[in-house]
């Protein structure tokens, strides 16, 4: 029996250290997996930023590809990536927001100073559709197809290395693809 004890930590550290290899080389070890990717969206929350259009299921199922970004004022990151979301916009990229645990108020004056990329805005105060998305912080950012179809999640604000590798080339090939 004490044999048997002194072989068992050996054997589990060597495991736990093939778990740990096989983890680091995988395609994308810092890539959340989403389940809705390749499937329908989610519902979006039915309320709406005061004097912003809401949103509803429709949106997302328009023909045309939608952005959709989970935001809050109280972010920096979503703040950060703010800019990016207007270019989009300003491209003709359909950008939908779902504004998650922030006030109201705050979250509509931001827009109103900032500027407002979004063909509307749900909100989430609660925090509890975000659960429904897959959301675990904001930013995260959704490609959804013409047909509603989840075609890619991005966690993390729309700026630097990552996004220039991951995100735009993504969209570019949803955008392609026609929705």
């Amino acid at each position: 029996m004490a044999r048997w004890l002194m072989v068992l930590p050996p054997v589990l550290f060597a495991g736990l250290a093939g778990l740990f290899y096989a983890g680091m080389y995988r395609d994308n070890p810092g890539e959340l997996q989403s389940v809705f990717v390749g499937r329908q969206a989610p519902v979006l929350p039915a309320t709406a930023l005061p004097g912003i259009p809401g949103l509803t299921g429709a949106d997302l199922r328009t023909g045309e590809v939608t952005v959709v970004n989970f935001w809050a004022t109280w972010c920096p990151p979503c703040r950060a990536e703010h800019p990016v979301l207007k270019e989009m916009a300003a491209r003709g990229i359909r950008v939908a927001g779902v504004n998650i645990m922030d006030d109201d108020a705050k979250a509509a004056a931001y827009l109103a100073e900032e500027g407002n990329p979004f063909i509307g805005v749900a909100t989430d105060p609660q925090g509890r559709n975000r659960v429904e998305w897959g959301v675990t912080a904001p930013p995260e950012t959704f490609i959804v197809g013409g047909d509603g179809t989840v075609l890619f999640r991005f966690v993390g604000p729309l700026v630097g290395t990552d996004y220039e590798t991951r995100f735009k080339p993504e969209l570019e090939k949803a955008l392609k693809a026609g929705g």
